[in-house]
């Protein structure tokens, strides 16, 4: 069974978020400690407090500077990218989550470079350049290596809502920069007027997450709750971290099953959009006669495809048909292992799909193409061909 692990985002994300929860999860706090190595500031520390939010009780991730250090040692200052990357590779990180942080910190550089219109290497990271900051991605990316899941998957984000203010000034929420990194993330706005979705979280969930949706179905092992600074009302300020693994079954495949009905296009267009959807890469499309709003009739279009073809195939229904909206739902199906075998038979030789569950064979059926090809070519009827095939795929299998 694979491992996964889910982001519930319902009130946003924040790099301290994730690593509170992480931590809250069961990541170990002297195991962090060790892999940030030299990028902490001796006399700093990392600490993980016990905090209630709304009721709910949550681990509160900081980083503490000694006292009287403050102004000696800031660590409030804003770096360039390439002072950041060399903070990284002088820490105790291996060398997998080493390279994907700095990925995460060249990908924030090139937002900020696009926003402000300058040049990568003359990009200096305000907020996100601070320790602080840098101990919250980093030390985020060794805790999500830590859990090994096999699959990463996140809610839609909770951004928040009035203004923010920041180094180049005050700004709606969500900042340019957060929204630039959640592009092609759903999100949404409860109401509730704060920054919700800082910078670093929206990197690191965007940044890792494969999908995002509901939560997936597996066998829930543990639950971690991340506290943000400040209390929401009437909602926890909490990020959850869900681990657990995917309690399938082996055989069960993930599916996307999208939908919509038509009842006013040219009926010759069908024919065309199953071709095109089947060379994207559909498993199964089939139209189904409905009844409709004024009494019209119409069609039901259904698509079944792997999920990651969903957004690619989405384009292609509301580009070919005349349909403004459609819906899908991820399903589970279970499939019999197949293959194709040829069986030498009266009338030549016939391919056989053979289907199977656990080695037996529970079917076995005459590609109806060779048969028909076949019938033609003797001038016989289509289905004594079909039956001279089966006899002869049977006799085969008793032989």
């Amino acid at each position: 069974m694979s491992k996964i692990l889910y982001f519930d985002c319902f009130s946003g994300a924040s790099g301290d978020m994730v690593l509170g929860a992480l931590l809250d999860a069961g990541l170990p706090l002297a195991e962090l400690e060790a892999a940030l190595g030299s990028l902490m500031i001796p006399g700093y520390r990392l600490a993980a407090d016990r905090v209630l939010r709304a009721g709910v009780s949550a681990t509160k991730f900081r980083l503490i500077e000694p006292e009287g250090l403050g102004q000696t040692h800031p660590h409030h200052g804003h770096r360039s990218l390439a002072e950041i990357v060399a903070l990284i590779e002088r820490s105790s990180l291996g060398a997998d989550p080493r390279a994907r942080a700095i990925a995460l910190f060249q990908r924030l550089a090139e937002t900020e470079a696009a926003i402000h219109q300058m040049p990568v290497e003359r990009v200096h990271l305000h907020e996100v350049g601070a320790l602080d900051s840098i101990i919250d991605i980093v030390g985020a990316v060794f805790g999500l290596q830590w859990f090994g899941a096999d699959r990463i998957v996140s809610s839609p984000l909770n951004v928040g809502g009035g203004m923010v203010r920041s180094a180049h000034g005050v700004f709606p929420v969500p900042a340019p920069a957060t929204l630039r990194l959640l592009e092609g993330v759903p999100v949404y706005s409860s109401g509730v007027q704060m920054e919700t979705v800082t910078p670093t979280g929206a990197l690191l969930v965007a940044g890792h997450a494969s999908a995002f949706g509901p939560m997936p179905a597996m066998r829930v092992e543990r639950v971690g709750y991340g506290a943000g600074d400040r209390e929401l009302p009437g909602t926890p300020n909490v990020l959850r971290v869900i681990v657990g693994h995917d309690d399938t079954a082996a055989s069960a495949q993930r599916v996307v099953v999208l939908e919509c009905e038509i009842d006013d296009m040219n009926p010759q267009i069908y024919g065309v959009l199953m071709e095109t959807l089947y060379a994207a890469g559909a498993l199964d499309v089939f139209y189904t006669a409905v009844q409709m709003k004024k009494n019209r009739p119409g069609t039901l279009l259904t698509v079944v495809a792997p999920p990651d073809l969903r957004d690619a195939l989405t384009g292609i229904v509301f580009r070919e048909t005349t349909t403004i909206g459609l819906r899908y739902q991820e399903l589970l199906r279970a499939c019999l292992d197949r293959e194709i075998v040829v069986v030498e038979t009266p009338v030549g030789p016939v391919r056989f799909k053979i289907a199977r569950r656990d080695g037996e064979v529970l079917n076995a059926s005459p590609e109806f193409e060779d048969c028909a090809r076949a019938a033609a070519e003797r001038s016989l009827p289509v289905k004594d061909v079909l039956g001279l095939a089966m006899q002869a795929y049977w006799e085969s299998r008793r032989g």
